[in-house]
């Protein structure tokens, strides 16, 4: 579990900015503005590490739908679980996806980030595509992500696909075989969840 959202927090850290300005609702122009503005502010030693936290987590949750993708990564489950364990499953998701994002904040906070174009899938999706260069000369990484803008004038990040590896789909996987090897029982996943948090 910790192994595939430390992927998570590598790149979801990139899609958040804390400004409070207004970003552009064009998708492109969404994704370039942010990571521009998150790698500016994760380098600034003018803040700390709590000040820092404390931007990404109120970023992602302004431009990372959580919600949604909590339940994608949920499965089926999501469709026969009772109203409260939806509840807590959901508030549970959203402190571990936060806390995993926050220890990894130095991560690539230097490396220069180029978009290379985008393309819209339907009314409510639109890829963007996208690379970032590590500055310690590792290889590039190529990064697409996918933009919710059924409200076109709040785009929102639901996946990104990293060298062709969806990370919402891996999450999604690993949670299926938790739940697998532990009867479905979704009480048994948020705990898990929850240990992550408290560690």
């Amino acid at each position: 579990m910790r192994k595939t959202f430390t992927y998570l927090c590598l790149i979801f850290f990139f899609s958040q900015s804390s400004l409070l300005s207004s970003y552009s609702s064009n998708p492109k122009d969404f994704i370039n503005e942010l990571v521009t503005d998150a790698i500016e502010k994760l380098a600034d030693e003018n803040l700390d590490k709590n000040q820092k936290a404390s931007f990404v987590e109120d970023l992602a949750l302004k431009n990372v739908d959580i919600n949604a993708l909590g339940l994608y990564t949920l499965g089926e489950l999501r469709k026969s679980s009772s109203k409260e364990d939806i509840v807590n499953y959901q508030k549970t998701f959203e402190k571990y996806f936060l806390k995993s994002l926050t220890s990894r904040l130095t991560d690539y906070s230097s490396s220069k980030f180029e978009v290379l174009g985008n393309e819209r899938k339907s009314d409510n999706y639109t890829i963007v595509k996208s690379k970032i260069i590590p500055d310690d000369g590792s290889p590039q990484i190529k990064i697409d992500w996918r933009v919710y803008t059924k409200n076109p004038e709040k785009p929102l990040i639901r996946d990104l696909i990293v060298e062709g590896l969806s990370l919402a789909r891996t999450q999604k996987e690993e949670f299926a075989s938790i739940l697998i090897s532990n009867n479905n029982d979704i009480k048994i996943l948020i705990n898990k969840l929850e240990d992550f948090v408290n560690d």
